[in-house]
């Protein structure tokens, strides 16, 4: 469904500079964010249903050893799946069965599509509805789809979300919810900060366990935690709910509005917020003033894979003092990262989509202090002299927050300082 910027409440701003391109991309699938998917919630589990290929994928980005009980798994299509000389459905129900009767512990089982089960045209919706059928409630089997066809690596938790919209009970009553998965200790911390601004209504999506899904309603204020939780949040404001527009929570100035918004949303006094969150303003401040100076006037090219990269150009620029070459992004959502586009820079050239061999070219000829992309190509750039940051490790670290904004800082000036000491004279 679309939602148009006056539904919505979001004022879109123009965008002269955005550069939209299509061809080879150079991106994770949206299978990874099982990564962190199953550790917010252990009475979960992820079944993927694909190859091979798939699960050393995944295993490989948890870094399981093959001795663990985590909470994913991959049900193989081998050679008969894929010719459909076997019946997929039934090997399917037959892995379940089998995983549930040895893991009598999950609550809620995820059917995750792959680029193969799509490829076969494998109904997962259909197979999700024929297990909760057969279980009678003892186990919630959800779908959705983690394919590199359809996803890039952080929607896959936009999918998964957006799963358990449906499921969500109703109700009016006032509550915040932030969207989107967090650190447990930094979603802590965010909690008790709105409890001190009189917000004692806080809920999380995802919950930490599966089954407690927050009500919904038109009571309920989204705070939007992630920025690449479109489809979510499209289908929480079908059900009422009102979205609270801010930038995200990273860096000192991110966080700060990102909290000061929410209280707005509530009717909270700006001078009582401003009596919370100056302490830890100011202590982030100091805390990354070391890394402001090692970064300032540093050139920073952005190669689109996590849909952080908006955001993360925001922080680094007017926080760091960064210089902005170039600003990629797998997709861009002009509503929920309006607030975010209006802070960038009026001649921030932003790219949309990816060709991977004209962007490279651009890399190239610009030949930036920095850049941030995928683990696919790092090493190849690395090699031509170019220092550059995985994206991956940005979604797997704890970066969000006024506390968090040093720490933030600091895993862009690594690699900076690895290439300085690399360097010979």
């Amino acid at each position: 469904m679309t939602v148009s910027p006056v539904q919505s409440g979001i004022n879109v701003p123009s965008l002269p500079n955005v550069r939209k391109e299509n061809g080879q991309r150079e991106v994770f699938c949206g299978l990874t964010s099982i990564v962190w998917l199953h550790r917010r919630m252990p009475d979960a589990f992820f079944l993927v249903v694909g190859s091979r290929t798939c699960a050393h994928l995944i295993q490989s980005a948890a870094g399981v050893m093959i001795f663990a009980e985590p909470r994913f798994g991959t049900a193989i299509l081998g050679e008969r799946d894929l010719a459909g000389i076997a019946d997929a459905n039934e090997e399917l129900d037959r892995v379940v069965s089998d995983l549930l009767s040895r893991r009598p512990e999950i609550r809620t089982l995820f059917l995750v599509g792959s680029c193969p089960s799509e490829v076969i045209k494998l109904d997962l919706g259909k197979a999700a509805e024929r297990l909760n059928t057969r279980y009678n409630g003892s186990v919630r089997v959800l779908n959705y789809s983690g394919s590199g066809i359809e996803t890039t690596f952080t929607e896959g938790e936009d999918q998964a979300l957006h799963s358990m919209v449906p499921l969500l009970p109703s109700s009016d009553e006032d509550q915040l919810l932030i969207v989107g998965t967090l650190a447990d200790g930094v979603e802590e911390r965010f909690k008790k900060l709105f409890h001190g601004f009189g917000i004692s209504n806080v809920r999380s999506l995802p919950p930490r366990i599966s089954t407690d899904l927050p009500p919904i309603g038109k009571g309920t204020r989204i705070l939007l935690a992630q920025p690449f939780l479109s489809v979510t949040a499209r289908a929480l404001i079908s059900k009422g709910a009102k979205l609270i527009n801010s930038i995200y929570p990273l860096g000192v100035e991110g966080s700060a509005q990102w909290m000061m918004e929410a209280a707005k949303a509530f009717g909270v006094n700006t001078h009582q917020v401003e009596q919370v969150i100056s302490p830890l303003v100011n202590r982030g401040r100091i805390a990354l003033a070391p890394f402001r100076q090692e970064l300032q006037g540093k050139r920073i090219f952005f190669l689109p894979d996590s849909q952080l990269e908006i955001p993360l150009a925001r922080f680094l620029c007017r926080e760091c003092g960064m210089n902005l070459v170039e600003v990629g992004v797998p997709y861009l959502d002009r509503q929920i990262m309006a607030p975010e586009l209006a802070l960038l820079p009026e001649n921030t050239v932003i790219s949309e989509g990816q060709h991977v061999e004209y962007q490279l070219e651009r890399v190239r000829s610009s030949f930036p202090d920095l850049v941030v992309c995928g683990m696919g190509l790092a090493n190849p750039l690395e090699a031509e002299g170019i220092t550059t940051k995985w994206s991956i490790e940005l979604v797997f670290s704890p970066i969000h927050g006024c506390d968090q904004a040093a720490d933030l800082a600091e895993l862009f000036t690594r690699p900076l300082s690895r290439r300085s000491l690399l360097r010979w004279e």
